[in-house]
């Protein structure tokens, strides 16, 4: 677990070089949670009774049609709106990796230019995600289990799904398949990306909450009130910008995968013995 942590420590540290090149990467994870919260917001009546979970929204058998269908609607617009974003960021990554001067407006354009094609996939996934959250809303505990672990296997499948977009010209299905077909050649049991990203993170979020807090109670404590403020507003704005540097940086790292299980040396800054320690060929 300690040689793990390590190992996404230094892939984490590799990552940042490319970050501190750009740090205009991190608007791209912004506007997606922006729009993300707008469409919250948007969607927040309809979609109450499903939060609520089946006792509000339709007795034992779960929530109602409409339901449903908000519920649908609302992962088809918020997966749109991600992986729009996400694929901007991989683009940019990608040309940084080809040593290209991207910037942010290269990457939207080329997000825009598969708009249609997101679009088809989003309303994929989104299907995948309502279809999950029927039939969990239908079963025991057993069965809830069964629908995460399906909900598992589909999250790591389609992890390549938006370097392939970016990179190749495919449609949403074969995207999936080529995503699928790149994890079977070169991910091995030990998927230190999004894990390792989310245990550094996790570790430097509430090491920065703590700190941080104990500042805020020391400075009520002694009737600073506005320091108190000041000094909690920061703190927000700290475990934002944690989370937006997460988002960007697990951005860069895909692209850098798809790269490596392409066979593709261009990988810029990101160290590829790094990044074989993200992978176990499979015999």
């Amino acid at each position: 677990m300690l040689d793990r942590f390590q190992r996404s420590w230094e892939l984490a540290t590799e990552c940042m070089r490319l970050l501190r090149q750009d740090k205009a990467l991190l608007v791209l994870p912004l506007l997606s949670l922006i729009v993300t919260l707008v469409l919250i917001a948007s969607f927040l009546v309809p979609l109450a009774p499903a939060l609520r979970g089946p006792a509000a929204g339709g007795g034992a058998h779960g929530s109602s049609p409409l339901v449903y269908l908000a519920l649908f609607a609302f992962y088809w617009l918020q997966y749109t709106i991600v992986i729009f974003f996400n694929t901007a960021l991989v683009e940019v990554a990608m040309r940084r990796f080809d040593g290209e001067d991207a910037r942010i407006a290269d990457g939207l354009r080329r997000a825009v230019s598969l708009l249609p094609v997101i679009l088809v996939y989003a309303a994929i996934a989104a299907s995948v995600g309502t279809l999950l959250r029927v039939i969990a809303e239908r079963i025991g505990i057993l069965g809830r289990i069964v629908v995460g672990l399906i909900g598992l296997a589909w999250s790591v499948g389609t992890a390549l799904v938006v370097p392939v977009l970016a990179a190749e010209e495919v449609g949403p299905i074969e995207a999936i398949g080529r995503s699928v077909e790149l994890i079977k050649k070169a991910w091995g049991e030990d998927i230190i990306g999004n894990v390792g990203f989310g245990l550094v993170f996790a570790v430097i979020t509430v090491g920065t909450i703590l700190a941080g807090g104990l500042l805020v109670l020391g400075a009520f404590r002694v009737h600073r009130f506005s320091l108190g403020v000041a000094l909690l507003v920061l703190l927000i704005l700290a475990v934002c910008l944690l989370a937006l540097a997460q988002a960007t940086l697990q951005g860069i790292y895909s692209a850098a995968l798809y790269r490596y299980a392409t066979g593709d040396p261009a990988t810029g800054d990101i160290d590829r013995g790094l990044l074989g320690g993200a992978f176990r060929e499979r015999k």
